[in-house]
């Protein structure tokens, strides 16, 4: 089979497309034939830093395929089962970026008849959503239909590709979905993903325009730059309301005041996907997968998120293309 490798942390020239032999799953495990790999900004991130106790890695945490083997202790009616696969990469060797994977069958999840470009783009990015959206005091620990009635919630960065999760996951909750855009063409974007309103934070007044939507504030903010916004999320919270921060956009550190923060009983909750809670994890894989099969998420430009495809051979160039901040889900076809 062919896959993307890289040997040494560098930049995109480091990932090469090689042959390798085709995997065979172990004990709890599943082949997969990879239709499409999606690319997320920590798979550049890695690349660059971490460590590879295996002396190689093939990048790609999300992707969606076919089952085509399964190991021992697997069900054999799993294969040809349509599925896709969350942290496939994740201290492992075995990412999506390859025309075939092995990963843990709790790692894939059944697709249905959803299209192989809405599996490739669930993982990271919805996942991270749904923490978001779940973990605030008076938030619920999962979402489905009305879960989020009468509550609303603000999404700095409504046009990156958590924040168009956080807006399609949110609305399909039924929340008021309020997000930030810093251009008219990005203010689009975040209308089809499903916001109800939507600020374009360099020509508007922020907090005054969330005012006028949520004159109490809102329950809860998907922080994209807590650094850059701190000040503003500050002034917007609800009572008992939290600010999920999921990136370090704009700066790595935040300063906080303590009284306007204590007295609204406020929580700021970091998140990371790879450490959540199991039992957090577990719901959001489970959410995710039920507003997929729903019709609750979808991609592309009317989602307000464009899809960008690069055959396997341009591998670096589709990590380039998240690298340098392309507005969308970028997805590498197997079939080169």
């Amino acid at each position: 089979m062919k896959a993307i490798v890289y040997e040494r942390t560098g930049d995109p020239s480091v990932l090469q497309l090689v042959d390798r032999p085709l995997p065979e799953p172990g004990a709890g495990e599943v082949l997969v034939r990879i239709v499409f790999s999606g690319v997320n900004p920590t798979d550049w991130k890695a690349r660059r830093q971490w460590p590879l106790p295996a002396g190689w890695q093939t990048p790609g945490q999300d992707g969606a395929g076919i089952i085509e083997a399964v190991g021992a202790g697997v069900a054999q009616d799993l294969i040809g089962e349509r599925v896709w696969i969350w942290e496939a990469a994740w201290q492992r060797p075995w990412g999506t970026a390859a025309e075939y994977t092995v990963v843990p069958v709790r790692q894939v999840v059944r697709l249905g008849d959803g299209s192989f470009e809405l599996g490739a783009s669930l993982g990271i990015p919805f996942l991270t959503a749904h923490r978001c959206l779940t973990a605030g005091e008076y938030l619920p620990d999962g979402l489905r239909p009305g879960a989020l009635s009468d509550h609303a919630v603000l999404v700095q960065g409504g046009a990156g590709a958590v924040g168009n999760a956080a807006i399609q996951l949110a609305a399909w909750a039924d929340a008021c979905v309020i997000a930030t855009v810093s251009s008219a063409e990005k203010a689009q974007l975040a209308a089809a993903a499903g916001a109800s309103f939507v600020i374009n934070y360099r020509e508007q007044d922020v907090v005054a325009e969330v005012r006028k939507v949520a004159p109490d504030g809102v329950h809860g903010i998907v922080e994209v730059a807590a650094a850059r916004n701190a000040a503003t999320d500050v002034q917007l919270l609800h009572p008992g309301g939290v600010v999920c921060v999921y990136a370090d956009d704009g700066g790595d550190e935040v300063t906080l005041p303590i009284r306007p923060l204590m007295t609204p009983n406020a929580r700021w909750q970091f998140v990371l996907v790879y450490t959540l809670p199991k039992a957090a994890k577990a719901q959001a894989v489970m959410d995710v997968a039920a507003a997929a099969a729903q019709g609750g998420i979808r991609v592309g430009e009317e989602a307000g998120l464009p899809l960008h495809r690069y055959p396997l051979s341009a591998a670096a160039a589709a990590h380039q293309a998240v690298e340098d901040a392309v507005v969308g889900k970028v997805l590498i076809s197997a079939a080169d």
